[in-house]
């Protein structure tokens, strides 16, 4: 390894930090749009196979900084050593890290003249960001566009192109200034100057992009306020109980946890909300199999006349065998059970071990989590007549768009995420937790309500501003009026069309390069991109008939 190599380390490790103080808590959010520059300085002259390993650098500097917190709630839940608490760190930061490896060996590989990173960068990382939501079970967290989530009408566009037409103008952005660089600096990229013509093309394109997306923004924050001033409202209270994790399974604290719950709520009644909102698993019992703490949760329903969602682990039988999921039950104003939504996307090795007949060996890494089963996607939860139904995200489902998109498909019309942050302490990954469920709202311009153990609770109304928030780690009453609009967006019914393009030109490109021809390009997309695509391609059919 030579030194000219390892001076390339370090600009590497800065758009690595870059990029995580771009993300909350720090949240500078305006070094995204740069972040990625000192990476694209490291890269030029490199082979593709130093590419990868400088990439692999700047993911790793990345996420092992952003993702800090898993060694925490590991280790404090989980009751692991500490060398395995940072092992299994290591491991995710590695998983995740090859993204970028891959992203900056394509640039090496495929971009054979500056004017084609203007071009193709944004391309690759969409492609990219966008396969790491399903490959291994997906995993979203830190995704580019995510970090402007406080730049009101930047992400406006969200309502058409998704979260990852916010990551596409932040790379583009990157490249049209690391481009300028290479112009004034007068240095080669593959063997090319940059000219001015295409320098002005760098800079054109961006702004052009930026602008109109701004322009856009400020349309739709105006029209989707004359949207929620007609629209109905309703009264929704959340309950954040505050409660130990460390106790909070103790059979010992069942009732005083569920009486913390109850008296909350009651102080809640006098403001009259039509929904009263606890959050996950606030209930330390399976619910309706545990029928005295159960009456305790009903009778105050009942008594109170209110309407209440409650998450709670369930359990029934299935083939003879006890199936547990992690779930949220709606209580009618009578005490009664009218729906329950039960979580579908699943944290593993948290709430299941996945391939268990290859992986028997490996035990769930937090003890207090039960082995959940699946539950059925886009399944919504009634609450009353002349209402739309509510769409229930359990934890961390609301970081998957297409979950959120599958609920309001199927008419959702409020969207509700109940979470339990306490495993994250009082780290940044509470933060960042809050910050990516705005975008659910702006996307299917949908009113969000959030409700967490220990916070952070709050709303975000459909144009994705907060309306309301609690702090962590306190006892917490909100009520709120927030608009129910009926609107399907454009997101909501092509979903990730944007990314799937993306993803499409890297399979050919690459199918390409490797010299195999056209038809083995095509193969090779079918085996990549899934079945969504397929179903975009048929929906886009059935339209022009």
């Amino acid at each position: 390894m030579t030194i000219a190599f390892k001076s390339k380390w370090l600009p590497a490790i800065i758009s690595g930090l870059l990029l995580t103080a771009a993300f909350p808590k720090m949240g500078l959010s305006v070094l995204a749009w740069f972040a990625l520059v000192p990476l694209y300085i490291a890269l030029r002259e490199l082979t593709p196979k130093e590419a990868f390993s400088v990439g692999m650098i700047a993911g790793l500097t990345h996420y092992l900084t952003l993702l800090y917190w898993v060694v925490f709630t590991m280790r404090t839940y989980g009751y692991l050593p500490w060398w395995q608490c940072v092992s299994l760190l290591v491991l995710l930061a590695a998983y995740l890290a090859l993204y970028i490896a891959l992203f900056a060996m394509a640039l090496v590989r495929l971009c054979q003249k500056p004017l084609h990173l203007v071009f193709l960068a944004p391309v690759f990382w969409v492609a990219l960001e966008y396969s790491r939501s399903f490959l291994l079970t997906g995993f979203t967290w830190g995704t580019i566009g995510y970090s402007q989530f406080n730049r009101l009408h930047i992400i406006q566009i969200s309502d058409i192109f998704g979260v990852y037409g916010i990551s596409f103008l932040v790379v583009l952005c990157n490249t049209a200034i690391y481009v300028l660089l290479l112009f004034y600096a007068q240095k080669k990229w593959g063997g090319h100057r940059v000219d001015r013509r295409q320098a002005l093309l760098a800079v054109v394109l961006p702004l052009t992009l930026i602008t109109l997306g701004l322009v856009y923004g400020n349309k739709r924050i105006h029209a989707i306020d004359v949207a929620m001033a007609r629209a109905p409202s309703r009264r929704v209270a959340v309950i954040q109980g505050n409660i130990d994790q460390a106790r909070k399974w103790d059979p010992a604290f069942q009732i005083s946890t569920t009486k913390k719950y109850v008296d909350l709520t009651l102080s809640a009644v006098p403001h009259q909300p039509d929904l009263v909102v606890w959050p996950e698993t606030a209930t330390p019992f399976y619910f309706e199999a545990s029928p005295k703490l159960t009456r305790l949760v009903t009778d105050t329903v009942h008594q109170s006349r209110i309407r209440l969602l409650v998450g709670s682990p369930s359990v029934q039988m299935e083939a003879g065998e006890h199936t547990y999921y992690n779930s949220a039950y709606m209580v009618a104003p009578d005490g009664h059970t009218t729906g329950r939504y039960d979580k579908v996307h699943l944290v593993p090795f948290g709430e299941y071990v996945p391939l268990k007949h290859v992986l028997s060996f490996v035990g769930k890494m937090v003890a207090q989590v039960g082995d959940f089963s699946r539950g059925e996607k886009g399944r919504t939860l009634a609450w009353g007549e002349n209402r739309p139904p509510i769409g229930v995200q359990i934890c961390y489902e609301i970081i998957f768009p297409g979950l959120s998109r599958s609920l309001v498909r199927n008419g959702a019309g409020l969207l509700v995420n109940l979470t339990n942050d306490a495993w994250f302490g009082k780290s940044s990954a509470a933060y960042q937790h809050f910050s990516m469920a705005i975008f659910r709202a702006v996307e299917n311009r949908r009113s969000l309500v959030r409700c967490a153990n220990t916070g952070i609770s709050g709303f975000v109304d459909p144009a994705g501003r907060v309306m309301a928030h609690t702090n962590l780690f306190e006892e917490a009453v909100l009520v709120r009026a927030v608009p129910v609009l009926a609107e399907k967006t454009v997101y909501t019914w092509i979903g990730d069309g944007l990314p799937m393009a993306c993803l499409i030109l890297l399979v050919v490109s690459m199918g390409r390069l490797m010299g195999r021809g056209r038809q083995v390009a095509d193969d090779a997309m079918l085996k990549v991109i899934p079945d969504r695509i397929k179903q975009l391609i048929s929906w886009a059919l059935d339209k022009r008939r």
